[in-house]
């Protein structure tokens, strides 16, 4: 299975999941939650079916993690002006201090991860992972691409 392609990005991703999740944990949140600040982070103003469609999660399961991390002081709802059904999110600036504590956190599983690397063969890397992306993205239907941008993680976390 180490040939095939999908198995491996599948099975890399999971990897750096798990250890982000040990990472959020220590500073009270999950690994879950940890991505939905990510996104907001980097997406400021993004409403929830968006944010739902980028997690690959249903909404209601979006807007009850929504609700955790308000009461937690660290997603702020607003209001769109043009549609009192449609809330923006927002981080609080106790969740800015948060993700760049995280972002630390994160720093240190990239270098775990890409021990043994040269800057040269990170770069390569990159291109082509973003060459799969962008194959695998290339004719999807709009239904099925998430609406929020896809970036490295490595520029959500650090904004």
């Amino acid at each position: 299975m180490s040939n095939n392609v999908a198995f491996l990005a599948t099975d890399v991703g999971r990897l750096f999941r798990k250890r982000f999740n040990v990472a959020a944990r220590q500073l009270g949140v999950t690994g879950a939650q940890w991505r939905m600040l990510a996104a907001i982070r980097r997406t400021p103003g993004i409403n929830q079916a968006a944010i739902a469609a980028w997690l690959e999660v249903e909404a209601i399961t979006a807007g009850r993690m929504i609700d955790r991390l308000e009461k937690a002081g660290l997603v702020e709802r607003r209001a769109d002006p043009a549609d009192r059904r449609t809330w923006h999110l927002f981080l609080t600036a106790q969740a800015d201090c948060q993700m760049d504590r995280l972002a630390g956190f994160a720093d240190g599983v990239f270098a775990e991860a890409l021990t043994g690397f040269s800057a040269a063969d990170h770069a390569t890397l990159l291109a082509l992972l973003e060459r799969v992306r962008t194959n695998l993205s290339a004719n999807m239907p709009d239904d099925v691409m998430p609406s929020a941008p896809h970036e490295p993680l490595e520029s959500m976390i650090h904004g």
